[in-house]
């Protein structure tokens, strides 16, 4: 047995969406007593770091109905049913931003929000990036704008919290010492 494992009893499925199902579990705690958890199943995600020869890093805002409001990230998505991790962040590269790569360097995967949802987060660098001559159409409910910051800028976009998501912090994070 795993330390303060949770035996599932009993699952009970609640909600299936087109991007996410809930489900609720009845478990079995350590102590032998029961608990209810909600779960939000998740098919996971990617998000690229992307920065210029000339050190800009490519951001996109878009709109978060979740959130309310429009927040700065990296680009970011979901992966597929039968897509590789990697194939998935050079899809959303081109389609997010206008870019793409010669190669996705696997950086590290984390969980988003391990409380109540099961997503996964792989992130990528996109390595010897260059701007499509045609970009990507973007998925038809998506409206982004590309931007081109310096990690000074990034900074004061973490500061100001137009930087809010927690894949786009770590990538701050990790940039800083890679643009050393």
């Amino acid at each position: 047995m795993k330390k303060f494992e949770e035996k599932t009893v009993q699952t009970n499925l609640e909600f299936s969406g087109r991007i996410i199902t809930l489900q609720v579990d009845e478990v079995l705690l350590p102590n032998g007593k029961t608990a209810k958890r909600e779960i939000v199943k998740h098919p996971g995600a990617v998000a690229v770091i992307a920065v210029t020869d000339d050190k800009k890093i490519i951001l996109v805002e878009q709109y978060r109905k979740a959130l309310e409001r429009s927040i700065i990230e990296i680009p970011a998505g979901k992966i597929e049913p039968n897509e590789a991790p990697e194939l998935t962040a050079l899809r959303e590269l081109e389609e997010e931003t206008g870019y793409t790569c010669a190669n996705m360097k696997f950086i590290q995967s984390f969980a988003t929000s391990p409380g109540f949802a099961d997503e996964i987060i792989h992130l990528y660098m996109a390595e010897d990036i260059a701007k499509m001559e045609q970009a990507s159409a973007l998925d038809e409910d998506e409206f982004v704008e590309v931007l081109h910051v310096s990690l000074e800028e990034m900074e004061q976009m973490v500061i100001s919290q137009q930087i809010f998501d927690a894949k786009t912090a770590f990538a701050y994070i990790w940039l800083k010492d890679y643009l050393k």
